[in-house]
């Protein structure tokens, strides 16, 4: 095992939440679908709890003021809570005021219910890219440390390529961005940080990629995943595409196994204590 600490990381949002499910479920709707997020993050809670390990939420701020209970839980076992936005809007979804007003509205809802500072902000669906990087100086000016919503690879639906691959400053050097793990295959960097990547390959595959990351680059890795991942009886959404189908329910068995090995082969922390030190506990 390495001696890096790496950075294990959840966002916060149930199964009728996903981008890729715009189209076949209204906002409007969510109140009256079966919410599970509460029940996955518990045994999220108990995993980690098991393996001895912190991590960091990040959390909709819609989901939160609905389970101020789920919220205490996180803070209370000593994990970081951090903002995935109010109710996972993708932010080329959004012009600068909006989204001014959705990070500060979901910043200020997270710190009222835990009594913690929220320093992190995660975008939906890594949705800050080469077009729209003005959000950065927005998050900046909120407040925020860290952004972890830039992804260095080439995607349909998010992704920018030339990005650096690890954590650099941003926004005239207020703010520090903190990308997924990736590693570059035949001159492309390909996703390693989990979601639908960890579920897609065997699981020896993504360790041997951390694991050069940690060994051959001397990098901490960021890892992520969703609580539905973990939920294989969570219901079928009627309508979508085949791909979407591919890419959201691939092997939701297998995720939690695989998350109980993953946290046995690396050491894990948040990312307050990864990447800002001793601020973390300022």
């Amino acid at each position: 095992m390495s001696t890096i600490v790496n950075a294990m990381t959840v966002d916060v949002e149930d199964y009728f939440q996903v981008s890729a499910f715009e189209r076949h479920i209204a906002r409007s709707d969510w109140d009256s679908l079966p919410c599970r997020v509460e029940h996955n993050v518990d045994r999220i809670c108990e995993l980690f709890s098991d393996a001895g390990i912190k991590g960091t939420f990040f959390t909709l701020g819609w989901l939160a003021q609905r389970y101020p209970a789920m919220v205490k839980r996180i803070v209370a076992e000593g994990h970081e809570l951090a903002s995935h936005g109010w109710e996972h809007t993708r932010v080329t979804q959004q012009d600068p005021e909006t989204f001014r007003k959705d990070v500060q509205r979901s910043r200020e809802t997270l710190e009222a219910l835990s009594g913690q500072p929220v320093r992190g902000y995660r975008a939906a669906s890594y949705s800050i890219g080469r077009d729209n990087l003005w959000a950065l100086d927005v998050l900046a000016d909120a407040g925020y440390r860290y952004s972890s919503s830039v992804v260095p690879i080439r995607h349909d639906n998010y992704g920018m390529p030339g990005a650096p691959r690890f954590a650099h400053l941003v926004a005239g050097d207020r703010l520090l961005e903190v990308p997924p793990t990736t590693l570059p295959v035949a001159g492309r960097n390909f996703n390693f940080g989990g979601g639908g990547w960890f579920r897609l390959f065997p699981y020896a595959l993504s360790r041997q990629a951390l694991h050069q990351v940690n060994e051959a680059e001397s990098q901490p890795c960021v890892f992520y995943f969703h609580p539905w991942e973990i939920d294989p009886d969570q219901p079928r959404v009627p309508g979508v595409g085949l791909r979407t189908r591919f890419r959201h329910y691939l092997n939701l068995k297998r995720t939690y196994p695989r998350l109980q090995r993953l946290l046995g082969d690396f050491r894990w922390g948040r990312m307050d204590e990864v990447f800002l030190g001793g601020e973390a506990s300022a």
